[in-house]
């Protein structure tokens, strides 16, 4: 890979200086809302982003303040392939959840990853859509069902393509129908993580998370369970200066080719959040955790440095110098090649004539399958070839000839074997399997990474450039097709194969998955191959205990329940960073205002809408007594009127129900309780925002300055509760006290030593401006930082709903477990003279 060009240049296709092909733009755009300014969402889709747009200039300045590897850079990036790290032995036996979103081709890869994490003795549960339920369980993974109907996504995704919602689209009905099956599979792959399976009633619990991006649970999840998390994923989504987010086309700017590339990730992670951080927001008060801020939830994966391994080959894309080692490049998953009997038509038409090619694009819903059908028929016609077409889930069809056979599920690993070369969607799964297989690819991409992985093949001479879904006919096609059966075309897949066949991606994966978890934070102290689920409370030093010990030792008594907590393997805390004072101040006003604005509007429109239900008619006894035979006899001469006079009320399942108050008098207490519970948020909106927030973010606004010049500010940890914020006030209290006082003295005399008299003006100036923010944040946060834990105390005792389900689980997965591993009585002896001794010496 060439290093990134800092000349200014205008030509919109700046990858190219990169070993990259250019993104083509489009000219038709989007308007409404931020896309108006920033970006248009295009027919495959991309986003055009305007680099000369206010929005993306500021982010921009956002990007670059919020980059901790600007003064911390990553290792450089070498040509040569990176030495291997040595070998990870992880002997704790896991309990993984791996959710994932999207087709076919987005789960094949991790059921490869699933087996393989398995034979190191894992318990594997694959969490995706029900559809997939067969091919999980028949791959012998567990399998639990997070709802989301994927063909219906696929249908979406072609319609209004991308990730990225058209903004223009948002009121559509299509829209919301997806943000309501986003809700869903939030809930589900939250479920996923502590729910007995649901056909076999089997217990579990996830120690740890491996997910796909568009899942968007998985932050969340592992942060309510304090386990950790690995995203794994087939496109980049992490930020880099080598090329752009493979959704977006840069249009021409003199904005750095580079930092135009970096902001590109900025300006699809924001547009994902305007489009769904609400949806994960309300979903994520249902599990009892805080919403996440506007300026957090769109970088929320790269601010917590939360482990990423990508699934693809270096052969194609090399790591980026400016990747950190927390992000690898694994190379493709490949399963092993399932056991397959081909139907004896399938072969006479392979023997009949020369190798044919492949056509298909799997989980692809298209609008109108018969044109699609006659454009691959036509260029088929026009290449001269023999042609295998996958029917796929657009159901492809036609009548079958001497050169045209059409298939349905077939395991591509060993129909590749048997074509000249493959025309696809692009999907990065279909694309590894023909590369692997040494052949030639042409790509027909519909949206999302599809035209990223068509470029990619084209670079590098495996195939011809892409042909976007929109602007597919049937000579292009034919072209496309002729130039993969060139020599020139087949000698560079079969190059690109000889490469991919050194390596194991999911052996890789698996090791980058070990290599990133805090595995002695992990480790049962008794029982040292199981994965700590529980903390002992009452000792000196906290005593780790698995699911099973802690069983054994609460029915041997040795333990109360009582006595033990979740283990906070990997806690994540999301805080709501500050850049300065001003912006600090403002932020947290916004916020206070927004809420108590929200629940001002509550007080009146909550207690209209109890007054509307009820003025309500209730069911008549007509009506009841049509729906219940049996009540009719029987209380045909009642009089079922809902007047104040009566104290009786006959459902339409013809049980009596006494009122304890009059119909008036009972809706007026309603609307009453109504009022004042939104009273109740108001005041305290106001009270948590004057007393807490605001504080807070103006004491944070003024400790964060020093960033401004190029200074860090001392870390004093997180706030976490009423403990860590008295401490955090007083240290930061004293320190701010002592260091901008004696800055004044000791900033002009350290620049002087640098850089003589122009280094003790800076110094001076640094020092009188760490006075002026240090002392103000000394004060401020002696009071705010305490406020700020109590805060935080008083939410956690008050939301303790999901915490419970989670011992309920860890409890009943943990008796689960002791009568699997069926232990001896001596081996439940050893346990029981290995925690004795454990506590002795804590203890003593």
């Amino acid at each position: 890979m060439q290093k990134p060009a800092r000349e200014k240049s205008h030509d919109a296709g700046t990858p190219e200086e990169h070993g990259l092909p250019p993104y083509s733009l489009y000219a038709d755009g989007v308007d409404g809302g931020l896309a108006i300014d920033t970006a248009d969402v295009q027919a495959d889709g991309r986003i055009d982003v305007d680099l000369d747009s206010s929005f993306a200039r500021t982010l921009a300045q956002i990007i670059e303040a919020q980059q901790e590897d600007i003064h911390n850079p990553p290792p450089e990036y070498f040509e040569e392939r990176p030495k291997q790290s040595e070998p990870v032995n992880c002997n704790i036996k896991l309990n993984v959840v791996i959710q994932i979103v999207g087709s076919r081709g987005d789960v094949q890869p991790f059921i490869a990853l699933g087996n393989e994490l398995q034979k190191v003795g894992h318990r594997v549960r694959i969490a995706t859509h029900d559809v997939f339920r067969t091919f999980v369980t028949q791959s012998g993974l567990e399998f639990y069902p997070i709802g989301g109907d994927p063909a219906e996504l696929m249908a979406f995704m072609v319609k209004n393509p991308g990730l990225i919602p058209k903004m223009k689209s948002l009121r559509a009905g299509e829209v919301q129908k997806k943000r309501a099956m986003v809700a869903e599979m939030l809930d589900g792959c939250w479920r996923s993580c502590i729910e007995d399976d649901p056909v076999t009633q089997v217990p579990f619990v996830a120690d740890a998370i491996i997910a796909n991006p568009p899942s968007f649970a998985h932050i969340h999840c592992a942060q309510a369970l304090s386990i950790p998390v690995h995203l794994m994923f087939t496109m980049p989504w992490s930020s880099t200066m080598a090329f752009p987010h493979p959704l977006a086309n840069l249009r021409a700017s003199d904005m750095n080719p580079t930092t135009a590339n970096w902001v590109s990730y900025g300006v699809v992670e924001w547009l994902t959040w305007q489009g769904l951080g609400d949806v994960i927001n309300r979903w994520r008060a249902g599990i009892d955790l805080e919403p996440i801020p506007l300026s957090e939830g769109p970088s929320l994966a790269e601010t917590l440095k939360i482990p990423f391994t990508y699934c693809w080959s270096p052969a194609l894309v090399p790591k980026p110098r400016d990747w950190p080692s927390h992000i690898d490049i694994c190379g493709f998953f490949f399963r092993n090649t399932p056991s397959y009997k081909p139907p004896r038509e399938l072969l006479d038409f392979l023997q009949s004539g020369p190798a044919p090619i492949y056509i298909g694009f799997g989980s692809i819903v298209v609008d109108n399958p018969q044109k699609l059908t006659k454009t691959i028929l036509d260029a088929v016609a026009g290449a001269d070839v023999r042609a295998i077409i996958s029917r796929g889930w657009s159901k492809l069809g036609g009548d079958p000839n001497q050169n045209i056979f059409y298939i349905d599920d077939c395991p591509h690993e060993w129909l590749f074997q048997h074509v000249a070369a493959v025309v696809h969607h692009g999907g990065a799964g279909t694309t590894a399997c023909g590369l692997a297989h040494g052949r030639p690819t042409a790509i027909v991409p519909f949206f999302g990474d599809q035209p990223f992985w068509g470029n990619m093949v084209a670079r590098a001479g495996a195939g011809a450039r892409p042909i976007p879904y929109s602007r597919l006919n049937s000579q292009d096609l034919a072209d496309a097709i002729s130039f993969c059966l060139t020599p020139q075309a087949a000698a560079a897949a079969q190059q690109i194969s000889a490469k991919m066949r050194t390596e194991s991606g999911v052996t890789a994966a698996v090791q980058s998955f070990h290599r990133h978890l805090p595995l002695e934070r992990m480790r049962c102290r008794v029982m040292p191959n199981q994965a700590a689920a529980w903390t002992i409370i009452k000792s000196k030093q906290k005593i780790h205990l698995c699911k099973p010990v802690a069983q054994i030792l609460i029915e041997k008594s040795l333990i109360n329940a009582k006595d033990i907590r979740s283990h906070e393997v990997n806690p994540i805390f999301i805080e709501n960073r500050r850049w300065d004072p001003l912006t600090g101040l403002l932020s947290a006003s916004t916020s206070t205002g927004y809420d108590m604005l929200k629940s001002s509007g509550g007080m009146l429109y909550k207690p209209y809408m109890e007054y509307k239900r009820s003025r309500s008619p209730r069911p008549s006894s007509n009506s009841a007594n049509r729906n219940n035979p049996r009540a009719s006899s029987s209380t045909a001469s009642i009089d079922h009127s809902s007047t104040s006079e009566s104290n009786t009320q006959y459902p339409a399942d013809g049980r009596i129900v006494k009122e304890t108050l009059p119909g008036s008098l009972a809706t007026a207490g309603n609307i009453a309780g109504v009022t004042l519970k939104e009273f109740g948020k108001f005041t305290s909106s106001y009270f948590k925002g004057v007393v807490v927030d605001i504080p807070h973010a103006t004491a944070e606004g003024f400790r964060q300055v020093p960033r401004l010049y190029g200074e860090q500010p001392k870390d004093y940890g997180t706030v976490k509760d009423w403990r860590t914020g008295a401490v955090m006030g007083g240290r930061n209290f004293v320190d701010g006290m002592a260091d901008g006082f004696t800055g004044l003295f000791t900033q002009p005399i350290k620049g002087a030593k640098e850089e003589g008299v122009l280094g003790a003006v800076k110094g001076l100036a640094k020092g009188t401006i760490g006075l002026a923010t240090r002392v103000p944040s000394a004060g401020i946060g002696l009071v705010a930082y305490p406020f700020h834990g109590i805060a935080k105390t008083i939410e956690g005792l008050a939301k303790s709903k999901t915490k419970k389900a989670i011992v309920n689980a860890r409890l009943r997965d943990g008796l689960y477990i002791a009568e699997r591993i069926q232990l001896t009585p001596e081996e439940e002896a050893a346990i029981l003279q290995r925690f004795q001794a454990l506590a002795q010496s804590v203890d003593g």
